[in-house]
């Protein structure tokens, strides 16, 4: 079990030790939150969200903890489920990201713990991918949501912060609402719109254009995609990327001044139309 707490300033330093495949991730994770332009959440006093990682891979939970330490969260981890448990006494988080497979205890054991400690703990679940009947079952016992390994940190940050803010616990200084031209993003509601226009797209679409729209004006290359928006071990081809930005492009530019560019070499920028 370990635990840590937020720096003042939201920033620290990656943990000794954490793995070099992991070290891009964390980086693109600092870009991105430098670049964002949505408000921080927090309770009514001011003081940050307090969240609990519970997984037994530390580079995984390296991961996420430095993705939610600069959200400006509280966070704490523990590798274990009875440690979980102690911790959660102890810390009080507003939310909890939970393995379904832990050395000791079964994720759903701790699940109906933590609840039986402070009931209605928002809970979001950690499952394998091809793991059907765990996701049932946590959801079925009471979890909240789950994401499925791997899985991309904007799409975990994403739903802990719906979770949290449905919760009621805390406020946020603007709508979760990010703005580039006439082009917006509900992060909530998941809707975004050209010019009041709705734009439908798929999950992975709209994580890609999220990821762009965190950072306007700035060159994102491939590699930089591939890792924040897929997940930090992709192992597939930089194609990938080309082809889901011509997806984007299809239905963002179609018929209207272009806001996706593309520099030869180089990577891929999103500004306001000229």
């Amino acid at each position: 079990m370990t635990s840590s707490r937020t720096p003042a300033n939201g920033r620290t330093a990656r943990p000794a030790g954490l793995p070099s495949a992991a070290s891009a991730s964390v980086a693109g994770v600092s870009a991105a939150a430098s670049e964002q332009s949505r408000q921080p959440l927090h309770h009514v006093d001011g003081s940050p969200v307090r969240v609990l990682v519970v997984d037994d891979e530390p580079a995984l939970t390296d991961l996420l903890s430095m993705a939610l330490r600069y959200e400006g969260w509280d966070v704490r981890t523990a590798g274990d489920g009875r440690g979980a448990i102690k911790l959660a006494r102890e810390h009080r988080p507003d939310v909890v990201v939970l393995d379904m497979m832990l050395p000791d205890l079964g994720g759903l054991d701790v699940l109906h713990r933590l609840r039986a400690d402070t009931p209605g703990l928002p809970i979001l679940f950690l499952t394998a991918k091809d793991a059907v009947e765990d996701r049932v079952a946590g959801l079925t016992a009471g979890g909240d949501d789950y994401v499925t390994k791997p899985f991309s940190l904007e799409e975990v940050v994403a739903r802990l912060r719906g979770l949290v803010r449905r919760s009621q616990l805390v406020t946020a200084a603007a709508d979760a609402v990010l703005t580039v031209g006439d082009l917006t993003m509900d992060e909530d509601s998941h809707e975004v719109r050209r010019g009041g226009d709705l734009v439908p797209l798929t999950a992975t679409e709209f994580e890609l254009l999220r990821y762009l729209m965190r950072n306007p004006r700035r060159v994102l290359s491939k590699a930089q995609i591939l890792d924040r928006v897929w997940n930090y071990d992709f192992g597939g081809q930089a194609n990938v990327v080309e082809l889901y930005i011509s997806y984007l492009r299809k239905k963002i530019d179609a018929g209207r001044s272009p806001m996706i560019h593309t520099l030869r070499g180089v990577g891929y920028v999103l500004k306001p139309a000229e």
